[in-house]
Formats: structure tokens, sequence, C-alpha cells
């Protein structure tokens, strides 16, 4: 079990934790929740002994592995999938003392270290470590791609990856789900609920918390609270705390009134002197109760719109994409005043797409929009917040906002405004840069909010808000008058704001009939199908890789298409089958080596297990399985090839 006993904790001259005390069992599930800045991340330092405490201790079981994402940005010319392999720090211990064996010639010491590979699942790691990939969103083509070949949200996704191809009986998560797309979060969740080891996981998704966790730690002016229960029970479980705690007070303010007013009253009196002078004592004695405070009291609005077209778009052919190549096509559709959208969607299917053409970010290819007299767009893009000038502070961005885009505004106005965004005193002209990334998506918020918009355009715009921040952004979005249209893997925050969806899918935009529960389902069945096919490497794969190269690649002509085209239909598809078929043949063959290797290794472990094996033959047994391991790796890297080779050939001939 993990036990904190006593801990006090500084940063600087901040305190972190006071007397900080709570255990937490072993296989529990646990949510570290609390206001940005409290210090969660801290504790997570403190666990990990990068940080030590000022006093108390902090107790874990000294053979526990424990993993964490790494917050770094990978630099590395190595491929996506061995970056991967490298987390599973138990398969890479085996291999190194394999690679030691080897060059010490110990044959006893090779069997060992394959044994101690084959116990840490190595010849199915690469599979297990392509299904995490996939699961969280990278493509087929993409496994093998170079580290510094992706941009840095898919770069913190492969340390995502890399955490959890830990074998760890601990596992420290800090805000998993900042980059993930829906369908990437709605995979995680559901790989989180398998997990059998001790999970302590940072997050502002409600939702999340709520499927993952079954304890909340609350950690808030220093303090750590411990409740059974996901989030949902943590709320119920405190607001009756914090009842209890105002009854409380109220009740002592009471009692001390009481108590004042018999001192006042009596304190000059002789023959009262005693009773008087005991109730000053007792006053003194009296352990003073706080007024209850929470930081769930911020709140924010949008102003009224000036104007509300209606319609305030409509989309006639449109298409969205780049350099001229269309992602999404042919739209047709009006967005209509008070209208609240959701944009659902699959990992690359082109919302952020839509989005940043409707804002016009990037250039419409091909179509129409017709916008409302009078639109204002308020557009949240996921970078905002890497645009803001990191030298200046909110009050010279908004004097600059005030006086390029308006409305006017007089700098004690502005400083007032900023006011309610949570920026007061110094905070108003501290640099941007050092910042908290909930506090710089507040400012967003904030000359967001100043442009009076009557549509707003929200791409991700919870990523860096912590649960607080989230409800206010809720009950704001809800009481907007104008439209919103927004994109957000922040489920909470989907159902308390839309009532409609729209489905990106397919090169096409669609009306999602369904609910959100609907679609959530959806994402997770075609995720596990996913994970399936990551997994089957054998025949049946092999098959299927066949069928799709054999078959017709061309449509199949209808009734009225003319002998010409059906001629031309038969030559294309024998031309292709001429082809391929040299590299089916190899396809084929590798693929019974592959099954031959699977089943000799497979006797080589039966009998190494047996007790009467010499060391001699040990000796063998552990050179045998080293050449099989090479070999199969070889075999495999070609296969990929091929088939890779099979799929390009294939598409080829449909165009």
């Amino acid at each position: 079990m993990i036990v904190i006993k006593n801990v006090t904790l500084r940063r600087g001259t901040k305190i972190v934790l006071q007397d900080a005390s709570v255990t937490l069992q072993p296989g529990e599930k646990i949510g570290l929740i609390g206001r940005n800045g409290a210090g969660k991340s801290s504790l997570f330092s403190l666990l990990r002994h990068r940080l030590q405490s000022d006093a108390g201790d902090v107790s874990i079981p000294p053979r526990w592995l424990v993993g964490e994402v790494a917050q770094d940005m990978p630099e590395t010319e190595q491929g996506a999938s061995d970056y991967v392999l490298e987390g599973d720090t138990r398969l890479q211990a085996a291999n190194a003392a394999l690679v030691a064996a080897e060059a010490a010639d110990d044959g006893h010491a090779m069997a060992d270290a394959h044994q101690e590979i084959a116990e840490a699942g190595g010849f199915e790691a690469r599979p297990k470590a392509q299904a995490l990939l996939m699961g969280l969103g990278f493509r087929v083509d993409q496994l093998d791609d170079p580290v510094n070949s992706f941009s840095g949200g898919w770069r913190m996704r492969l340390q995502l990856a890399r955490a959890l191809m830990c074998p760890a009986d601990l596992m420290l998560l800090d805000e998993p789900t900042n980059h993930l797309d829906l369908d990437a979060l709605v995979w995680l969740e559901a790989w989180l609920q398998k997990y059998e080891g001790t999970m302590l996981v940072i997050s502002h998704d409600r939702e999340f918390l709520d499927a993952i966790t079954k304890v909340t730690l609350h950690l808030d002016e220093t303090r750590l609270t411990r409740y059974t229960g996901n989030y949902t029970a943590f709320e119920e479980m405190r607001a009756e705390r914090l009842m209890q705690a105002q009854a409380s007070f109220a009740k002592q303010q009471e009692r001390m009134a009481h108590l004042q007013k018999f001192i006042d009253r009596f304190k000059a009196k002789a023959s009262k002197a005693k009773q008087a002078q005991s109730r000053v004592k007792a006053l003194a004695r009296m352990e003073k109760l706080g007024p209850v405070l929470t930081s769930s009291d911020f709140q924010f609005e949008f102003r009224e719109p000036q104007s509300l077209p209606n319609p305030m778009l409509a989309f006639s052919m449109m298409s969205c994409g780049y350099n001229g190549t269309a992602i999404v096509k042919d739209i047709n559709r009006s967005v209509l005043a008070g209208q609240r959208i959701g944009i659902l969607g699959a990992n690359g299917q082109g919302k952020s797409t839509l989005v940043k053409t409707i804002a016009k970010e990037i250039p419409l290819i091909s179509g129409e929009v017709t916008e409302g007299k009078g639109l204002s767009i308020g557009y949240f893009a996921q970078q905002e917040l890497d645009v803001l000038s990191l030298d200046d502070g909110p009050l010279m961005h908004m004097i600059r906002l005030a006086r390029d885009v308006g409305p006017q505004a007089r700098e004690q106005e502005l400083r007032d405004f900023l006011g309610s965004f949570r920026f007061v005193g110094d905070m108003v002209t501290q640099a941007v840069g050092s910042l908290s990334g909930g506090e710089k998506a507040r400012l967003v918020l904030a000359m967001l909010v100043w442009q009076r918009p009557n549509l707003l355009l929200l791409d991700e715009p919870t990523n860096h808000l912590d649960l607080t921040t989230r409800e206010a952004l809720s009950m704001a979005l809800n009481e907007f008058e104008g439209t919103v249209m927004l994109v957000s893997h922040d489920r909470a925050l989907l159902r308390e704001v839309c009532d409609e969806f729209w489905l990106v899918t397919a090169g096409g935009v669609h009306p999602f009939d369904g609910d959100l529960d609907d679609y959530q389902k959806w994402l997770l069945d075609t995720s596990r199908e996913m994970a399936k096919a990551a997994r089957e490497a054998g025949n049946a794969k092999v098959k299927a890789k066949k069928s799709a190269v054999t078959a017709p690649v061309v449509a199949a002509p209808t009734p009225a298409a003319s002998a010409k085209d059906r001629k031309a239909t038969g030559q294309a598809r024998h031309k292709l089958a001429e082809q391929t078929k040299p590299l089916r043949n190899e396809l084929a063959g590798l693929e019974r080596s592959l099954a031959a290797m699977t089943q000799e290794k497979a006797n080589i472990e039966a009998a190494a297990a047996q007790p009467d094996v010499s060391p001699a033959q040990r000796v063998e047994q552990g050179k045998r399985l080293k050449k099989i391991a090479e070999d199969t790796e070889q075999a495999e890297a070609r296969w990929l090839e091929i088939t890779t080779e099979l799929d390009a050939l294939a598409t080829t001939g449909e165009a």
C-alpha cells in the first residue's frame, strides 16, 4: 500500500501540503483532483522521489514498478513502435540480460534470459505496442514512422502509449486525456478499466473520472482528503460536508457571540467578574472554525450579441481541406441562430478542418459559404494558447484587443473585466509565459468574451481548464444567446451544452440521430475491432489480404455498361493479378515460415522447462531461440512491407 503520513511539502515559499496523511490500498483506482496550482503534479513528483518532503514520510512498496507519462517532448528518429516498446522496462531488462549473456558466451545466462523474455511477453510485445498506438489514433502506415515526424500532440500520445506499455504496479497519469480526441479517450477509458494495478490519475474530465476511479483524493488548501467513490460521489459527499461545516461555523459564531455578550455585560461587575473571566478563557480556548469558502464560485458570462442573423451561415457544396485536397466534401447545411451543435467524428476525419474553414483560418476548397448580415465569429482554437504573446501581461493583451478589434475601453474598465476572470492585482501585468496552462486558457476565454461574438466556434476549449472553470464555461455557454459549434472530448460539456450533433465521417458531414452514449458505443466497438485486427497476424489476416488483392478492384459494370467498359475492367483485373502474383506467393511462403517458427519456439520452450535438461542442451536451446527471434523479426518486417505494397497496388488499381 501507499502511506502518506504527516507530510509537509514546500515549493519555494508556497506550502503545497501541510501535515497531510492518507493511505491508498493496492489495486485502487484513485482520482486526484484540485484546482489548478493546488499542487497535484507536485504530489506525483513526491511519489516518484523527484521531490523530498519537508516533514513526514511517504512509503511505497520497494518492489513496485512505477509507470508514468513523461512530460517532455521526445526527440528521436526511432520508429514509433520501437519507442513505445521501450516503455516495457521488464522486457528491456530481459533483452539487456540476453545481450550481456551473448557477449559473455554464457549459455546458462542466455537460456535464463530467453525464459525471462518469454515470461515478460516478449514475443507478443510488438503487436501489443501497435495495438496501443492504434487505439490512441495512429494509422497502420504510421506505426514505424520516426517519432520526430509527428506533431507535438501526437508525440504526447506516444508518451502515453509508452507509459501504458509498462507492466506497472503503480500507474501515475497526469492529464492523460489532454491531447486525445473523443475516440481515443473512449478507447483509453476502456483500457484503464481493465488495468489491474494501483492507479492515481489527475484529470479535469468528470465523466472520465467517473468511469475509471473508485476513490477520490481531494487536494485543497494544503490538505488531502480521501473520499470513497468516483467524482460524482465526491461532489455529493463534499457538498454534505460543506453544509455540515457551514452549520458548525454558524453555530460556533452564535456561541462566541453569546459568550462575548456576557463578557461585555458583566466584566465590570464584581459579583460577576469570576464568571466573566471564565468565559474569556472559554472563548480563548475555543478552536476557531473558518467560514466555508470554495473555489467553485468562479463564474463568467458571454455578453449579449449586438445582432443575431438567421441563418448565420449557409453551406452550399462546401469542401474543406489543405493544399487543394478536400478532406470533407459537398457540405449542404445551415447554421441557425441559437443552435447548439456538437461536432463529432473519429480522429482524422476533418472536425478541426471544418471549424478552421468556417473561421477562415484556412481557405475554402470549393463551394460557397453565405454569411448572415452582422455575423461575428468568436474562435477558440486548440493552439490558441501558443499565439499569446508570452512577454506581455493579460492587461496588455486586452489593451491591444480593445484597440484593434473593439469595443474600445479605458484601462480601469479592462482591469475590472480581467478581475472577473480571476486576474487581479499584479497578475494583470505578469508575463503570460509565467502563467499556468489554465490561466492562459482563462485569458483566451476573456478575450473571446470581450469581442461579443454571435457565433462561437470552440475547438477543444477545455484542454487546460480545471473542473470548476469547465463548469463555469458550461453555464456561460448555456446562457449565451448566440450559436455554439463545439468540438470537444469533454463529454460532460457536450451533454450539458449541445442539443444536436453533426457527424464528420467518410468525407462528409451528416446529422447524427443518436445521443452521445450511442456515439461512444460505436467508437468503442470500432476501437476494439482495430485492436483485434492488430493482434491477428495469422492465417486469417493473410487470407483476408489475399482476398482483397485478388478480388475485383474496379466496380462491377452495371447492366447498362458497354462492352468496351467490361473489357477494360477485365483487362485491369488481369493486369493487377499478374502484377501482384509474385508478391502474393512470397507472402504465402512467409506465413508458412512464421507458423513453423512459432511452433518450433513453443517446442523448445516446453523442452527447456523440463528438469532433466543438461547444461549443453540449455546452451543450444538458448542459441536456437535467439536465432528464431531474429528470423521472426526479419520475416515480420518483410511481411509488413509486402502487405503495404499490395495495398498500394490495390489502391492504384481502384483509381
